[in-house]
């Protein structure tokens, strides 16, 4: 089983969109696919629950779970929906399981400031450093036409790592999480132009299914 880690230290950056979504990106490809939700207020687990009935299948698992249930879906991938402050120990922990790191971040200074810390803190570990656990970094919220927008764009430019994609602070994110729903699992025409912002990580995760 692949296991992905969406993490930053940062709260607010939006780790649950992303798990939530890249999660349906997978189920959408018939890739049998479990949401481990990490964050005490369980905000993946509820997304779960509201999945409407028929979509492709997502298995979800918390810390307070059973695991005979997942184990019995018999995952190919594991997205994991962190929490916020995530370091020393449980980052550890979590450093232990995982074999592919997304860290989203929003164009604002306490993010970057709050992302550097972060990302050095990945750079510590092994698998990191020998290319093992590849990282991948998504512009999250970003309206190009700010001066905020060119900052991020400045401070991404700093790190020698993929930006797999810059997504927008669209009110269709709002309506996912309202209703259980990925962006792929809704008619096009309310998903565009978000799902083609999709792309660079569609290529990206599928260049880590073969």
């Amino acid at each position: 089983m692949k296991r992905l880690l969406v993490a930053n230290a940062k709260g607010g950056s939006g780790k649950t969109t992303l798990a939530t979504n890249l999660a349906g990106l997978l189920a959408g490809r018939d890739v049998r696919t479990v949401l481990v939700d990490l964050d005490r207020q369980h905000s993946a687990a509820r997304w779960l629950e509201r999945r409407p009935r028929g979509f492709p299948k997502i298995a979800g698992w918390t810390p307070d779970d059973d695991r005979d249930e997942v184990e019995a879906f018999d995952p190919q991938w594991a997205i994991y929906d962190s929490p916020a402050g995530l370091h020393g120990k449980r980052l550890d922990r979590a450093m232990k399981r995982v074999d592919l790191i997304v860290v989203p971040l929003a164009p604002s200074v306490l993010d970057m400031d709050a992302t550097v810390v972060f990302l050095e803190a990945l750079a510590e570990y092994k698998t990191v450093r020998k290319g093992e656990c590849p990282v991948a970094l998504v512009a999250n919220r970003v309206d190009p036409r700010t001066l905020a927008a060119l900052e991020l764009e400045n401070f991404l430019a700093a790190y020698d790592l993929p930006v797999i994609a810059h997504l927008r602070a669209a009110q269709v994110y709002v309506q996912c999480a309202a209703t259980g729903a990925p962006l792929f699992d809704l008619p096009r025409s309310r998903a565009e132009p978000e799902i083609d912002r999709w792309a660079p990580i569609r290529a990206w995760i599928g260049a880590h299914l073969r």
